[in-house]
């Protein structure tokens, strides 16, 4: 097994993103480099019985147990030459998982502006941005998506808000920022299974943005009367989270409104990014659940 990721630790909130690009029956894709951990060449295979079409079958990384799923099988229905593929070995949802791909192109640094989002978006689209690097368009991918459509278990789910209390939360007024269809949805049915009322959705780090200026202008110190929370995705086109936690932090009046990072790229290893732009929490996406306790104790903290 043999590692060759080469890249550059990017600083929190610079709105810059480093992209893999990669290639699956000769058509270019890209997954942020934040959620690669090593390009892997698997040297065995061992097969799942009764598993989806899309799990090639289980390998060992130091020790680790670790599922491979063949992209050409997700995107074309068709399976890999697996003896021949390159792996891209992930973390992301507090798990490892790797995807095998023809071959890796190599890594770009973009701006999160440069990524433009697709036309026609919904719930089934693999495609969350188009890059335009030269006279090639990269497809910037939903891994989290593809792992959930093939293991729901492993992302947000309704057993993930069984035990959530309904209480009166109608006084509470939300900003949230997610780029994913599935996710809006979700974190609408399970605030509104809250008791939540007042939420209102935006798909990229700037609108949301461009909203809370809006609210600024017009009442100032009192904005807070209008918002009292910001839940942020940290993978978004146009602007992502950090760097939009990063300028709500930095403005004199907009600094004093609670934020939450929420995001599948929460891990011990990258949680400084979080804390360096001045989040107030951070939590994983599975964790729907707790993410209502988050904000309990953080409206109380903050006297809102």
């Amino acid at each position: 097994m043999a590692s060759e990721k080469k890249g550059i630790l990017l600083e929190a909130g610079t709105g810059e993103v480093e992209i893999l690009e990669f290639v699956v029956n000769e058509v270019h894709y890209a997954i942020n480099v934040i959620k690669v951990k090593e390009i892997l060449e698997i040297d065995y295979i061992t097969k799942v019985p009764n598993s989806s079409p899309a799990v090639a079958g289980l390998t060992l990384v130091r020790g680790d147990v670790v599922t491979l799923i063949d992209m050409k099988q997700v995107l074309e229905k068709t399976n890999s030459d697996l003896k021949k593929a390159k792996t891209i070995l992930c973390e992301f949802n507090q798990m490892k998982v790797a995807f095998c791909v023809d071959s890796i192109v190599g890594i770009h640094r973009i701006g999160w502006d440069d990524i433009k989002k697709p036309d026609n978006i919904n719930e089934s689209s693999l495609v969350i941005g188009n890059i335009i690097l030269g006279d090639k368009i990269i497809m910037l991918l939903d891994f989290e998506k593809i792992v959930m459509d093939i293991n729901p278990g492993s992302g947000i789910g309704e057993k993930r808000m069984e035990n959530i209390a309904n209480v009166d939360r109608s006084n509470i007024k939300m900003v949230l920022a997610d780029d994913s269809p599935l996710i809006r949805r979700v974190l609408n049915d399970t605030l509104t299974k809250a008791g939540f009322k007042h939420l209102r959705f935006f798909d990229d780090g700037q609108q949301a943005l461009n909203y809370l200026k809006a609210i600024e202008e017009k009442k100032g110190e009192n904005f807070i009367e209008d918002v009292q929370m910001l839940i942020t995705d940290i993978e978004m086109p146009q602007m992502d989270g950090h760097t939009l936690t990063r300028k709500i932090k930095e403005d004199k009046i907009l600094k004093k409104l609670p934020v939450i990072i929420f995001s599948s790229l929460i891990t011990d290893d990258l949680m400084h990014k979080g804390e360096a732009v001045g989040a107030d929490a951070q939590m994983s996406k599975p964790e729907i659940g707790k993410l209502v306790s988050l904000i309990d104790k953080l409206i109380t903290e903050k006297g809102l």
